[in-house]
């Protein structure tokens, strides 16, 4: 075995990136709408239908500049995915680039981001389309499940007793999920892409009755909370995961090279819009001290439209097409979470089980089910409340590494096939790292002791466990696989 230094910093040969055994393979049946639609369907929602009521408070008015911000750091990165993508379409996505680029235990660390980011976010909007769950029930038939099952026994970060036991529609979510993705990729793609279209259809009926109840006053003292600012963009940017979940699709995608920076570009140009427009419909509806409020914290859009409108049609078309919609946020995230996890199998650092891929469905069973269980339970049993910030610095990290990988991989690889290249090299990578930086100082000091306590767990798991079954102990270096390149031209 390596010494240990030279095995910590050890990088995976891009060229052994397309060679997997058969039966490690998964089959390429998604189209780049398809794709696009992957983005779009884990990004809208999380942002609008549940962290309105968590950022404003913290911002104010200014929290439109929080969006901005938060969408132009996304937008740097989503240039620096659309590279890497489209050098190396592989279902590990940022874990995949960052063993390529800056070695192993940088990789292993981003792996720890990763199934941090996707884990819990995939919690998170479970747990928050139980509210609009409750709502729907309450606005079509007149009652709503009790608190004992639709709320956690944990207490907030208030302290508060919540009355409750378990989040039972949270925990059926996942698990409806988990089903659908075992049926396989492509079905679970035309699934998403009709909710997705139902999603930006209902928030669309959101802007347009939000809009027609502007007050202005709603803006005044708009710099009133602007400490806030970076704090809110945080808290909003676990919203932008789904820009990641569509690199996670790398080894499922028809003519990955294109179809992977197009759907990425694309997403968050529509995620962007659609974030910015319902954030100001809502500004424009109620004044920032509606959005801490309990009523704002359950199913807080469909409350807006019921007291814009005065019925409660348009707020139950609304938490219809939100309980429609949500679950398309569930299903990608719960995708790109094992996808993730197969490229970490696939390594060697995670049981080679996780590999298993059913020849009939042509999914990884055994990792999705694995995945499905442990999300279910953190979603009925964990409130919201501990879970929108910590997956935002799962995902700043990972931004970050995607944009440092961009510059070592230039350098290192100058030759290397880019159908896509990140415009005003080395400007734009530099401004995303910079932008990640600047939204992850905002997060709250028990974010960062609870990041800190997973990666020194994740680490310890592979000191003890995964250094010593690494796929690369037994495969070719990347110099030694130079110096077989060159001496197979020089004989030619």
């Amino acid at each position: 075995m390596s010494s240990l230094k030279t095995q910590l910093l050890r990088r995976k040969p891009i060229s052994l990136e397309p060679e997997h055994p058969h039966g490690e393979e998964l089959s390429r049946t998604l189209t780049t709408f398809q794709l696009t639609m992957f983005g779009v369907g884990a990004t809208v929602g999380t942002g609008i239908f549940f962290v309105l009521s968590h950022a404003i408070p913290k911002a104010g008015p200014a929290v439109i500049i929080s969006f901005i911000l938060a969408a132009i750091c996304a937008g740097l990165s989503a240039l620096c995915y659309a590279e890497l993508s489209s050098a190396i379409p592989a279902s590990g996505s940022t874990y995949s680039y960052t063993y390529h680029a800056l070695g192993e235990l940088a990789a292993i660390v981003i792996a720890g981001c990763v199934l941090l980011e996707y884990g819990v976010s995939t919690s998170a909007v479970a747990v928050g389309w139980s509210g609009y769950f409750n709502e729907l029930l309450h606005n079509l038939f007149g009652f709503s499940l009790p608190t004992a099952l639709s709320t956690s026994f944990v207490p907030g970060i208030d302290g508060e007793p919540t009355g409750g036991i378990v989040n039972l529609p949270a925990i059926v979510l996942v698990l409806l999920c988990m089903v659908l993705l075992i049926r396989g990729a492509s079905e679970s793609a035309k699934v998403n892409a009709a909710m997705v279209l139902i999603k930006l259809g209902v928030l669309t009926l959101f802007i347009v009755i939000g809009f027609s109840a502007f007050n202005a006053d709603h803006f005044s003292n708009f710099f009133g909370q602007a400490g806030g600012i970076s704090a809110a963009a945080g808290t909003i940017f676990f919203s932008f995961i789904g820009l990641d979940a569509v690199a996670t699709a790398g080894e499922e995608v028809k003519d990955p090279q294109k179809a992977l920076p197009r759907a990425i570009i694309a997403a968050l140009i529509i995620v962007s819009s659609f974030y910015i427009l319902v954030a100001l419909a809502g500004l424009a509806a109620k004044p920032a001290e509606f959005f801490g409020t309990e009523a704002a914290g359950e199913a807080g859009l469909a409350k807006i439209l019921q007291d814009v409108t005065g019925t409660p049609v348009w707020s139950t078309i609304l938490a219809a097409g939100a309980v429609i919609s949500i679950f398309s946020v569930t299903l990608v995230c719960l995708y790109g979470q094992t996808r993730i996890l197969f490229s970490i199998a696939r390594d060697g650092f995670v049981p080679k089980r996780f590999l298993d891929v059913n020849p009939r469905t042509m999914t990884p069973v055994y990792n999705t089910v694995v995945v499905g269980l442990i999300v279910a339970v953190i979603a009925g049993f964990v409130p919201s409340d501990y879970l929108w910030d910590t997956v935002s610095i799962g995902t700043l990290m990972a931004f970050s590494f995607v944009a440092v990988s961009v510059i070592v991989l230039r350098r290192r690889h100058p030759d290397l096939e880019r159908s896509f290249k990140v415009p005003l090299y080395p400007v734009v990578p530099i401004l995303s790292i910079a932008a990640c930086v600047y939204i992850v100082s905002g997060l709250a000091a028990i974010t960062w002791a609870i990041f800190g306590s997973w990666i020194l767990l994740v680490v310890a798991y592979y000191w003890f466990y995964g250094r010593r079954r690494a796929t690369l102990n037994h495969s070719p270096s990347e110099q030694e696989l130079a110096a077989s390149a060159l001496a197979s031209r020089e004989t030619k």
